[in-house]
Parts: structure tokens; sequence; C-alpha cells
């Protein structure tokens, strides 16, 4: 049998899936919908290997209608409106429970294959539901996204993976046969990083590779696994392993590392996009005001490879990652926005004080709106020293600037405009 462990133990009910319990559980976003049998064209967002294909089919069958699947990675607009018409016929059986129209990896469309779906959505010939590991908001068009109602799938805790393998080696007809203990999982959880498909290929792998009784523990895990490194996999397998040491590399002014890894994505069949996307918020959460030109060069790789795709976007990407990894490095303006909303987390909505507050009405001068606010172009270096915080947490530093040239210049710069006031 050549069907793999993943997809043998594949949930087949709602009682049987596993997690997203704020979907499907008691009071879950879905359950309702799912119980009245009325589902609407929806998004399901989430990392790879955690149910969303598995979720779109227990849907189908639990309110029993036509089922209809494409992978955005094979399928044309040929293909979709060729599954359209299908639904369309079959749709006719049916008084209110119109086809599921699956499509996996829908952030892989491109604009007209997306715009084909709009007719079909919009009249209720398919109840659309889309797949992605990519945020909707900038990969599914803003006239399909109205449509459809996103929501979030979790990554799955170790109970939940724990609970998956005990579920292959007590039910599935052919793990169920063999004696084996689950004495460690720590190497398991490490090398799946929370993908369910990637766990269960793993142990699968190393009950396939064993015969007798049959232990499994973190070392025989690590060596059984290094003996069977597999080529990256951009559906999912290696996806976020493979962009994980791409990043690090960039960061550790890695430039010889980055290249591998972007040839490791490039030859695997990756999304220009993908990657480009990544640099882009690399050049500003690592390297930020150190460099401030990485950024304008970032966005430019994006919409360049955005227009001329494959082959020759190799060589923009390559040279934007050797330039990011070449680059000084600062986390500080990240830093100082997860400081800052940290603080508004726990401080709330503090008032504006009123020199800051706009006073474009007479009741609002009257109110003292704008009230003893001093114009910095009015002083001497274009600078007067008053507050700008909220009276709460006046004084309160939360940018700190990174040790490289460019931010050691606005260390001096603040130095001299505040004095001391925030120990720069």
């Amino acid at each position: 049998m050549n069907t793999p462990l993943a997809e043998r133990i594949r949930p087949k009910t709602l009682d049987d899936y596993i997690s997203q319990q704020h979907l499907v559980g008691k009071n879950g976003a879905l359950t309702e919908h799912i119980k009245r049998g009325v589902i609407p064209s929806l998004i399901l967002w989430g990392p790879p290997g955690i149910g969303k294909t598995t979720l779109a089919t227990i849907i189908a069958s639990e309110s029993n209608r036509p089922f209809y699947t494409l992978s955005a990675v094979n399928s044309g607009v040929k293909d979709v409106r060729d599954v359209i018409d299908k639904a369309k016929k079959s749709g006719g059986l049916f008084t209110t429970k119109n086809p599921i129209l699956f499509i996996d990896e829908i952030h892989r469309f491109s604009k007209s294959q997306q715009d084909s779906l709009l007719g079909a959505v919009e009249k209720g010939w398919v109840t659309l539901i889309g797949a992605t590991t990519e945020n909707p908001s900038f990969e599914v068009i803003p006239a399909l996204l109205s449509r459809c109602q996103v929501y979030i799938l979790n990554s799955f805790d170790k109970d939940d993976l724990v609970s998956l393998l005990n579920r292959a080696i007590k039910e599935d007809t052919l793990i169920s046969k063999k004696k084996i203990q689950l004495k460690e999982t720590d190497a398991l959880m490490q090398l799946s990083g929370g993908d369910a498909r990637k766990l269960l290929n793993i142990f699968e792998l190393i009950v396939n590779s064993e015969d007798g009784k049959i232990v499994i523990t973190n070392d025989k895990v690590l060596e059984k696994v290094q003996q069977n490194t597999v080529r990256y996999d951009k559906t999912g397998e290696q996806h976020y392993d493979i962009i994980s040491a791409f990043i690090k590399s960039i960061r550790g002014s890695d430039p010889n590392a980055a290249v591998y890894w972007l040839a490791r994505m490039i030859e695997g069949g990756e999304d220009v996009k993908f990657i480009a996307r990544r640099m882009l918020i690399l050049a500003s959460e690592d390297i930020g005001n150190a460099n401030p030109t990485v950024l304008i060069l970032a966005n430019s790789t994006f919409q360049s490879v955005s227009m001329i795709g494959n082959p020759e976007s190799r060589i923009i990407l390559s040279q934007c990652a050797i330039y990011l990894a070449n680059s000084p490095k600062s986390n500080a303006s990240y830093k100082a926005i997860g400081d800052a909303q940290q603080l508004v987390r726990e401080t709330g909505d503090l008032s504006v004080p009123l020199h800051l507050r706009n006073a474009p009405t007479k009741l609002m001068k009257d109110l003292d709106y704008g009230k003893d606010y001093q114009y910095a172009h009015n002083y001497d270096d274009n600078f007067i020293d008053q507050e700008f915080l909220p009276d709460d947490i006046a004084n309160t530093k939360l940018y700190e600037p990174g040790n490289n040239n460019r931010e050691n210049s606005f260390k001096e710069f603040l130095k001299k405009r505040w004095k001391g006031k925030y120990d720069y």
C-alpha cells in the first residue's frame, strides 16, 4: 500500500478532528454553520499540515454537498471554468445545498484565475473554500476576499500531535500490527515544526525501517531522518525550514549561506514573490535604519520579480539577498514598535495632551486644544524641548538606536536635542 500514513488516518468526521476548537468546537465559529448546512464561502488560513484540507472535506461531507477540488499549483483558468460548469450541473439536484469548490493553495492563483471565480461565488453556483498558508489580505484579490469569510487555523500543540501519533499506533491498519513504544517525542516535535503531515511522514519512515519491537527515542528519530533527507518541497514539507535558514543567514551577514538557501528554494520551484516578500520584511526588521536604502531595494525587488517571473528573477533575488546580507544590522525599529504596542496594551487609551490636540474650531480653541504648543520651526535648530507623550508615560524611552554608523549619528542627534532626558 503506497498511501501515506497521514492520508490513511485522515479524520472523516468532526468528532475525529483534532484541535481548532475555536472553529469547530461546541461554540466554534463554524459549528453552527455546519450543523445547519448553511456554509458561507470562506478562506482557511494557517501554516501547513494543520488540517485545512481535512476540514474542507469534513464540511462538505457533513453538509451533504458535492465536493470539487483544485490545486492552485497545477490548475489554470480553463480548469476552474470546467469545474464550475460541473458544479452548476450537479447543483441542480439540490435545493439550498450548492456544491463546494475547494482550492488548495489559493494564494498561488493569479489575478485572472481568481477573477474567474467571482461570478460563480457571487451567483451562488458554488461555495468556495480556499486554503492558504499566506496572509489572504496580500494574496487574494479584494473582490474575492470581500465575498469570503476568513478563518484562522492555529498550529497544533504538543498534546494534539502526541494524540495523532497514538491514534496512528492504535487505529492504522499497518502501524497497529507492529509493537511500538512511544518513549520520547521531543525530536519528532522539533523536526515536524507543528506540521501534522510532516510528523506522520517522519513517524512512518522510522517505523517502516525497523522490525520487531520498535522503541521511538529522540536519538533514533534524528539518526533516521538524517539518513533520509528529502528534497525541498514547496508545498509545505520544508517550506518554512528553508525560508527560516535563508532569513537567518542574511540576518547573520553570511551572503554565501544566503545564496545557497536561495538556490534551494529556486530549484524547488518556490514562488519568487514569497521569497521577495520575506526579504522586504527583513529589510525593515533586521536592518532598518542601519541602512534605510535596503527597504527601497527590497521593495523594488518585489515589484521586479512580480513582473518578470522565472527564470530571470533569480538574478534579482540574488542581488538583493547578497546586499541585505552585507548590510549593517539593526532591529531597533522592530523592538521599538513592539515595546510601544506592549505599553499601549498595559496603559490603555491615554488622553492626548491638550497642547498636541488639533483645534480646527473656535469651541476647541476655547477648550484649550492646541494651547501652549510650541512650533519647532520657530526656534533655533528647529527644536524646542516639550513633551509629546501622555502625562502618565512622560519621558518613556521606546527607541534605542542600534550600534552602527547610521544610528550612532541618530544617537548623537538625540543626545544633543534631549540633553539626557531619554538617557541616550
